[in-house]
Protein backbone atom coordinates (compact mmCIF):
# COMPACT_ATOMS: atom_id res chain seq x y z
CA UNK A 1 0.00 0.00 0.00
CA UNK A 2 1.44 3.35 -0.89
CA UNK A 3 1.02 6.77 1.26
CA UNK A 4 0.52 9.91 0.44
CA UNK A 5 3.03 12.33 2.31
CA UNK A 6 1.56 12.54 6.26
CA UNK A 7 1.45 15.87 7.82
CA UNK A 8 1.07 16.16 11.88
CA UNK A 9 -0.95 18.96 13.33
CA UNK A 10 -1.04 19.88 16.35
CA UNK A 11 -4.45 21.51 17.74
CA UNK A 12 -4.16 23.80 20.95
CA UNK A 13 -7.20 24.67 22.84
CA UNK A 14 -6.42 27.58 26.07
CA UNK A 15 -8.81 26.92 29.06
CA UNK A 16 -9.59 23.41 27.94
CA UNK A 17 -11.90 24.75 25.85
CA UNK A 18 -12.78 22.24 22.79
CA UNK A 19 -16.11 23.29 20.92
CA UNK A 20 -15.90 20.91 18.08
CA UNK A 21 -16.29 23.66 15.60
CA UNK A 22 -13.53 21.85 13.57
CA UNK A 23 -14.87 18.29 13.71
CA UNK A 24 -17.56 18.80 10.53
CA UNK A 25 -14.62 19.75 8.46
CA UNK A 26 -12.28 17.51 9.43
CA UNK A 27 -15.17 14.97 9.02
CA UNK A 28 -15.49 16.53 5.07
CA UNK A 29 -12.04 16.25 4.54
CA UNK A 30 -11.98 12.56 5.34
CA UNK A 31 -15.41 11.73 3.68
CA UNK A 32 -14.26 13.00 0.15
CA UNK A 33 -10.85 10.94 0.71
CA UNK A 34 -8.69 14.23 0.75
CA UNK A 35 -7.47 13.15 4.03
CA UNK A 36 -7.05 10.05 6.66
CA UNK A 37 -6.61 10.82 10.16
CA UNK A 38 -4.08 7.44 10.81
CA UNK A 39 -3.58 8.55 14.41
CA UNK A 40 -4.25 10.86 17.21
CA UNK A 41 -2.85 11.70 20.89
CA UNK A 42 -4.15 14.27 23.24
CA UNK A 43 -2.87 16.18 26.46
CA UNK A 44 -4.43 18.06 28.56
CA UNK A 45 -3.31 19.92 32.18
CA UNK A 46 -5.62 20.64 34.36
CA UNK A 47 -4.60 23.41 36.28
CA UNK A 48 -1.02 22.84 37.80
CA UNK A 49 -1.23 19.57 37.46
CA UNK A 50 1.10 16.95 35.27
CA UNK A 51 -0.20 16.87 31.71
CA UNK A 52 -2.13 13.59 31.00
CA UNK A 53 -1.79 11.86 28.16
CA UNK A 54 -5.14 9.87 26.57
CA UNK A 55 -5.96 8.11 23.96
CA UNK A 56 -9.23 9.17 21.57
CA UNK A 57 -10.73 6.14 23.37
CA UNK A 58 -9.94 7.54 26.69
CA UNK A 59 -11.49 10.43 25.95
CA UNK A 60 -14.32 11.56 28.17
CA UNK A 61 -15.54 14.76 26.47
CA UNK A 62 -18.36 14.08 24.20
CA UNK A 63 -16.94 16.69 21.39
CA UNK A 64 -13.49 15.07 21.39
CA UNK A 65 -14.90 12.01 21.04
CA UNK A 66 -16.41 12.79 17.78
CA UNK A 67 -13.09 12.13 16.58
CA UNK A 68 -12.79 8.59 17.38
CA UNK A 69 -15.36 7.42 14.21
CA UNK A 70 -12.94 9.31 12.04
CA UNK A 71 -9.40 7.52 12.80
CA UNK A 72 -9.55 5.38 10.65
CA UNK A 73 -6.43 3.04 11.74
CA UNK A 74 -4.27 4.07 14.74
CA UNK A 75 -0.66 3.70 13.52
CA UNK A 76 1.13 3.84 16.48
CA UNK A 77 3.18 6.24 15.34
CA UNK A 78 2.41 9.18 17.93
CA UNK A 79 3.34 7.87 21.10
CA UNK A 80 3.42 9.26 24.80
CA UNK A 81 7.43 10.85 24.42
CA UNK A 82 5.87 12.77 21.27
CA UNK A 83 3.46 14.61 23.28
CA UNK A 84 5.47 15.31 26.77
CA UNK A 85 8.10 16.93 24.07
CA UNK A 86 5.38 19.46 22.29
CA UNK A 87 3.61 20.09 25.76
CA UNK A 88 6.40 20.29 28.02
CA UNK A 89 5.90 24.21 27.70
CA UNK A 90 1.53 24.00 27.65
CA UNK A 91 0.53 26.31 30.14
CA UNK A 92 -2.35 25.21 33.46
CA UNK A 93 -5.39 24.54 32.25
CA UNK A 94 -5.18 23.76 28.44
CA UNK A 95 -5.33 20.74 26.05
CA UNK A 96 -3.95 19.74 22.63
CA UNK A 97 -4.95 17.12 20.28
CA UNK A 98 -2.11 15.92 17.94
CA UNK A 99 -3.49 14.39 14.50
CA UNK A 100 -1.69 12.40 12.17
CA UNK A 101 -2.91 12.18 8.78
CA UNK A 102 -2.51 11.54 5.26
CA UNK A 103 -2.74 13.52 2.59
CA UNK A 104 -4.86 10.59 0.18
CA UNK A 105 -4.67 12.83 -2.61
CA UNK A 106 -1.22 12.89 -3.23
CA UNK A 107 -0.36 9.32 -3.21
CA UNK A 108 -1.12 8.56 -6.80
CA UNK A 109 0.47 11.32 -7.76
CA UNK A 110 4.01 10.11 -5.95
CA UNK A 111 3.18 7.01 -7.72
CA UNK A 112 3.27 8.32 -10.94
CA UNK A 113 6.41 10.64 -10.12
CA UNK A 114 8.34 6.91 -8.70
CA UNK A 115 6.98 5.29 -11.90
CA UNK A 116 8.46 8.32 -14.01
CA UNK A 117 12.00 7.40 -12.16
CA UNK A 118 11.18 11.39 -10.79
CA UNK A 119 12.38 12.36 -7.16
CA UNK A 120 10.78 14.65 -4.89
CA UNK A 121 13.01 17.73 -4.08
CA UNK A 122 11.43 19.58 -1.93
CA UNK A 123 8.33 19.76 0.39
CA UNK A 124 7.58 22.39 2.25
CA UNK A 125 4.25 23.30 3.45
CA UNK A 126 3.70 27.41 4.67
CA UNK A 127 1.02 27.77 7.16
CA UNK A 128 -2.24 29.77 6.47
CA UNK A 129 -1.24 32.98 8.08
CA UNK A 130 2.03 33.41 6.48
CA UNK A 131 0.19 33.00 3.11
CA UNK A 132 -2.30 35.68 4.32
CA UNK A 133 0.41 37.60 5.27
CA UNK A 134 2.19 37.63 2.15
CA UNK A 135 -0.46 38.46 -0.12
CA UNK A 136 -1.63 41.16 1.62
CA UNK A 137 1.62 42.66 1.49
CA UNK A 138 1.39 42.21 -2.09
CA UNK A 139 -1.75 43.89 -2.60
CA UNK A 140 -0.18 46.79 -0.59
CA UNK A 141 2.66 47.12 -2.49
CA UNK A 142 0.76 46.63 -6.01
Amino acid sequence: MSYGPVDLVVLGFPGNQFKGDIIPEIQKAVDAGVIRIIDILLAVRVGDEPLRVLEISEVEDEALKRFEPMVSEVTGLLNEQDVYALGADMPPDSSVAMLLFENTWAAPIADAMEAADGVLLMHERIPRAAVELLVAEAQSAG
